[in-house]
């Protein structure tokens, strides 16, 4: 399969080899992103739990305390109703940085331009139950303030469950599927490009072993070469020897005594 996709040549081994590299640091710091996620997930959890335990009573003790004021100063809704209707507690909203992850934070804030309706609302009770109402209107803005924050931490609970989910599929992904696969293409790369070497150092030993036999031969031959024309020149020197004597033997010096050589 990678023989399909991959041609086993020496920039493919470094291009391969490049992105192992790449993908390993890619795994580390997913790894220890999927980390810092987590312990900012476990902690949100601990946050919600506490949270939603501190609300359990709070709850309970705020809408306790505001039966006990419509018991002491009657039912006062329509006096509210009749007040100003604008919220005086507004909630802010801003970001949190978490390993790149960006988290939804809610912060609770009072408006100062609601000074003179707050004034307004602190008239009820005034003939009676005034101790009552103010004790609903403090539980009731604690229990708010939680409230905010519950919402604050569940949002973020989610926005960083999705991002965790999201990271530690990247992580699955790169350990199980993307560096093995790059791995298996190294080692095939590798081993063609092995092969290809052993038939190269196969291919030159046969080219040095021919040249080297028809060196050989080339050899043998001018050897013989120069051993036929010793043998022929040992052999027209012998000749040649055998002339000159046969000549002079002819001639006999002790009788002919006018004959000088």
């Amino acid at each position: 399969m990678s023989g399909a996709i991959v041609a086993p040549t020496r920039m493919a081994l470094t291009m391969y080899k490049t992105k192992r590299v790449g993908a390993k640091k890619g795994y580390e710091l997913l790894k220890k992103k999927s980390d810092a996620l987590k312990v900012r997930f476990r902690d949100i959890m601990k946050d919600i739990a506490r949270t939603k335990g501190n609300m359990a009573d709070q709850g309970s003790s705020a809408f306790f305390s505001l039966t006990q004021a419509q018991y002491a100063a009657g039912d006062f809704r329509q006096q509210v109703l009749q007040g100003s209707l604008t919220a005086s507690v507004r909630v802010h909203t801003h970001t949190d940085n978490v390993a790149g992850v960006k988290l939804p934070v809610f912060r609770q804030y009072e408006l100062q331009s609601e000074v003179k309706s707050k004034s307004d609302r602190d008239n009820l009770g005034l003939a009676q139950g005034g101790r009552q109402i103010k004790a609903c209107k403090e539980k009731f803005t604690v229990f708010l303030t939680n409230l905010v924050r519950l919402a604050s931490l569940q949002t973020s609970f989610i926005t960083l469950d999705e991002a965790l989910k999201v990271t530690n599929r990247r992580v699955n992904a790169l350990e199980n599927v993307t560096i093995p696969r790059i791995e298996a293409i190294l080692a095939y790369i590798n081993r063609e490009l092995d092969e290809l070497e052993r038939e190269d150092f196969t291919r030159l030993k046969k080219v040095q072993g021919s040249k080297r036999t028809a060196q050989a031969a080339a050899e043998a031959a001018e050897e013989a070469l120069h051993k036929a024309a010793a043998a022929a020149g040992a052999r027209s020197s012998k000749i040649e020897g055998g002339l000159v004597k046969d000549v002079t033997a002819q001639y006999d010096t002790a009788g002919d005594s006018d004959i000088v050589f």
